[in-house]
């Protein structure tokens, strides 16, 4: 029995001890619950206060003490009732009220708007993050330039990358400089003749990611999110893909 999921209601591991206790010692006075979990008496009076606060024990006098008893354990279900609405409610006020709120304070472009990241974890935060900005698009597609120097090491932190782009129904248009590049589901590709320096560049409005390799082949990324940039270098690829 995995009493750790109770954490996700909202209980601390104390709660969770002296309410587990409470049920399996029937009413009990503070002192036979500390006694029980060895938590101290102060601490075990002021979790029983919070418990009875959150509805799942209740206490009653016997003499001049009180005995404290464990409500039913389908309260539990009462309690992940009321935090899922809760979510709801806070999921559904943000999306219609504080984040576009929040997003109409952003200046056009501000240290904010750009993010450095390195290694292998930089790339698949940015190709994760490709997958997710362009699956709420309405097109669900976005553009590449990418050089022959930099495809060997694109994907080796996240392999499945174009599987799940395929899964999510996403098309790439790709511009590759030099020659290779695999053939995929729904990507589209077009050759430049020449080599050119390790880089790739991702145009997902409003952002643009780019990929380039430092010394020893370390990939070093640079994400700018601007829907003016994104603008004129999709402008620019579009161009460059006509011609070709």
């Amino acid at each position: 029995m995995k009493l750790s999921t109770l954490t996700h209601l909202g209980l601390s591991e104390r709660e969770i001890a002296i309410y587990h206790a409470l049920l399996s010692l029937g009413p009990a006075s503070i002192r036979d619950l500390a006694a029980k979990t060895q938590i101290n008496r102060g601490t075990t009076y002021e979790t029983l206060k919070a418990l009875v606060s959150k509805g799942i024990v209740n206490y009653l006098p016997k003499g001049r003490r009180r005995v404290f008893q464990a409500e039913d354990p389908d309260r539990l279900l009462d309690l992940a009732e009321e935090k899922r609405q809760s979510l709801e409610q806070t999921l559904l006020e943000l999306k219609t009220d504080i984040i576009p709120g929040l997003k109409h304070l952003k200046t056009d472009l501000v240290a904010g708007n750009v993010r450095f990241y390195e290694g292998d974890d930089g790339v698949e935060l940015v190709l994760r993050d490709i997958l997710s900005s362009v699956n709420k698009t309405k097109h669900k597609r976005y553009s590449v330039i990418s050089t022959q120097a930099l495809r060997e090491h694109l994907y080796r932190p996240f392999p499945n990358f174009t599987k799940q782009r395929v899964a999510k129904n996403i098309q790439v248009r790709v511009i590759a400089i030099g020659e290779g590049g695999d053939e995929a589901e729904l990507a589209e590709r077009k050759w430049l003749k020449g080599q050119g320096d390790a880089s790739y560049i991702a145009i997902y409005p409003p952002k643009v990611a780019m990929i380039s390799l430092a010394d020893n082949n370390y990939p070093v990324v640079v994400v700018i999110d601007s829907d003016a940039i994104a603008g004129t270098q999709q402008m620019m690829f579009d161009t460059l893909w006509g011609a070709l």
